[in-house]
């Protein structure tokens, strides 16, 4: 039911909600896409007032609308891959899962948007109780951030080590493929992932961007691995291109606003 409709190019989706600043969330997500010749599809779960300072307020949709936005997209133009970013509530996150499997979309990235990069919690216990219990199953592949791993799992993550621990745990939880983010690791374990598909580990390294601009990583990295896996790669080989994508992204990472910039998703135009 997800493909009901060929189209003459991919068609990615992205559940999450906006931001304001244009550095992250849908923003972001539709910008991955478009550079990676990926028509972008969207349903907005919140609107935020946030700018490189911080977020000043955030409003939900109603669960009903966020349904809505999912369905007529799927049911018109067909969705060949499909991410999930901020989803704020218990209820939307309910709806979203309702709707994912209704809809059987089944290349799903879920990038949990629980805990930022800086260690705060994003969204209540409720939601993050729904998001491993009802989320997660349907997972193609998870990408929580260390903090993120640490709440799903309960350990505390210092090392290497520790990362595979909380992969394996997490994959336990019923998400087929985990990739553990390094962005808030220390020293030699800066941005270094953790793969873990249920048979085998791989580490994932690339070079370290010195730079403040970091706003938006996450999500784009989310929505390279669903553009990718939208043009038909393999889930492998969709992870290593977005966590170059977003390294390179990194380089060029835009110097706007007072506080942290966004990184420079049409890095060749610049």
């Amino acid at each position: 039911m997800n493909n009901l409709k060929a189209s003459s190019i991919p068609v990615a989706l992205t559940i999450a909600g906006s931001d304001s600043g244009g550095g992250a969330g849908i923003q972001a997500d539709l910008r991955t896409f478009a550079f990676h010749c990926v028509h972008g599809t969207s349903a907005l779960t919140c609107i935020t007032a946030q700018n490189t300072l911080g977020v000043n307020r955030v409003d939900a949709l109603s669960p009903e609308a966020v349904k809505a936005q999912i369905q007529v997209v799927v049911t018109d133009i067909g969705v060949q891959a499909t991410k999930t970013g901020m989803l704020l509530s218990q209820e939307i996150i309910l709806a979203v899962a309702e709707e994912i499997e209704a809809l059987n979309l089944n290349k799903l990235v879920i990038d949990p948007v629980m805990v930022s990069r800086a260690g705060v919690q994003l969204i209540d216990d409720l939601a993050v109780e729904a998001i491993q219990n009802v989320l997660l199953p349907k997972a193609t592949i998870v990408t929580p951030n260390i903090y993120e791993a640490e709440i799903f799992t309960g350990l505390e993550i210092n090392n290497l080590d520790d990362m595979q621990m909380a992969a394996q745990e997490i994959h336990r939880l019923g998400a087929k493929t985990v990739l553990v983010k390094g962005g808030a690791m220390k020293n030699e374990l800066l941005g270094v992932d953790v793969w873990f598909d249920g048979a085998q580990f791989e580490i994932l390294r690339t070079a370290t961007v010195e730079t403040n601009n970091t706003h938006g990583t996450g999500c784009t990295l989310s929505a390279a691995i669903a553009a990718n896996l939208a043009q038909g790669k393999d889930l492998f080989s969709a992870v290593k291109l977005a966590k170059d994508y977003v390294t390179n992204a990194l380089e060029y990472a835009l110097e706007i606003g007072l506080g942290q910039g966004p990184v420079g998703h049409f890095f060749p135009l610049l």
